[in-house]
C-alpha cells in the first residue's frame, strides 16, 4: 500500500484528543480516524472499549481507555486533571425509541435525555474550554442531529431527543461566542440516521435521498476535521452530514 503523507494541517502527530461515547458508535470510528490522524487518545465511556482499543492500535495509535459516567462532575473533572488536551470530539449521547405517550414515566425519561444531551456536553466543553484556553487553545466538536433542525427524520422521532439536539445546536453557538476569544473552537455535526445502536430497529434507509442511512466513519471523518488545525477558521458552525436528508439553513 502506498503511503500517504498528510498535510501538516490534518495531521494530529503530538497532538492529544478526547474521545467520549467511545465504545461503540460513531465514538468508535472517530477514535479510530483520529489515530490514523497520528492523535495519542483518550477514551471514554461507560461501556467496556476494548474493542476501540483494538481499532485504535491497529490504525498505530496509542490510547487511555477511562470507564466512568458522564453525569458525574468528578469523572468530568478527570478527564481534564492530567496532561494536556488539544481537542474533544463529544460523541456520547441517548435516544430512547420508545412512543413518549405510551411511557408512564416520560417525565423522568425527558429528563434523562436533557440531563445527558444537553447538560453534559454543556459541562463537558466548559471544563474543555478552561483547559484548553490554559494550554494555548484547542477544538471541540459535538453530536448533533438532523432531528434538531427538522423535528426528525420520521414521525417515530421521539420530541425529547429532538429538543436536546436543538439545544446543543444553540450551545455550540453560545460555547463559540465565549471560546473562540480564548483560542477554542466550538462546533459541531448534525447527522442524520447512522448505523449504530441508537438506531437500531428503525428502517429509514429506503425513505432518504441516498437510499440508505449513514456509516459511523462517514460522521467520524468529519468530526476529525473540526479536531485538526485545517479548521482553524470555524467555529460556532454546524455542519450538516446526511447524505442530502436535511439541505436548507
Amino acid at each position: 500500500m502506498t503511503s500517504i503523507t498528510l498535510p501538516a494541517e490534518l495531521s494530529m502527530q503530538g497532538k492529544r484528543a478526547l474521545v467520549t461515547g467511545a465504545a461503540s458508535g460513531i465514538g468508535r470510528a472517530t477514535a479510530a480516524v483520529l489515530a490514523q490522524l497520528g492523535a495519542d487518545l483518550v477514551l471514554a465511556d461507560r461501556d467496556p472499549m476494548e474493542r476501540t482499543r483494538d481499532e485504535v492500535e491497529a490504525a498505530g495509535g496509542t490510547c487511555q481507555a477511562l470507564r466512568g459516567d458522564l453525569t458525574e462532575d468528578a469523572f468530568i473533572a478527570l478527564l481534564f486533571a492530567a496532561d494536556r488536551v488539544d481537542a474533544v470530539a463529544h460523541c456520547a449521547a441517548i435516544l430512547d425509541a420508545r412512543p413518549w405517550t405510551e411511557d408512564p414515566d416520560w417525565q423522568d425519561r425527558f429528563h434523562r435525555v436533557m440531563d445527558i444531551n444537553v447538560r453534559v456536553p454543556l459541562q463537558l466543553a466548559t471544563a474543555a474550554v478552561d483547559h484548553m484556553a490554559a494550554h494555548g487553545g484547542g477544538h471541540i466538536a459535538l453530536v448533533g442531529s438532523v432531528a434538531g433542525k427538522t423535528g426528525g427524520t420520521s414521525l417515530t422521532t421521539p420530541p425529547d431527543y429532538a429538543a436536546s439536539k436543538g439545544a446543543l445546536h444553540t450551545l455550540v453557538k453560545w460555547l463559540s461566542r465565549n471560546a473562540v476569544g480564548r483560542g477554542v473552537l466550538v462546533n459541531a455535526v448534525a447527522p442524520g440516521p447512522v448505523e449504530t445502536p441508537m438506531t437500531r430497529g428503525f428502517n429509514l434507509g429506503p425513505t432518504l435521498p441516498m437510499g440508505r442511512i449513514g456509516r459511523p466513519e462517514e460522521l467520524a471523518w468529519p468530526i476529525a476535521f473540526l479536531c485538526t488545525s485545517a479548521a482553524s477558521y470555524l467555529s460556532g458552525a454546524i455542519l450538516d452530514v446526511n447524505g442530502g436528508a436535511f439541505v436548507g439553513p
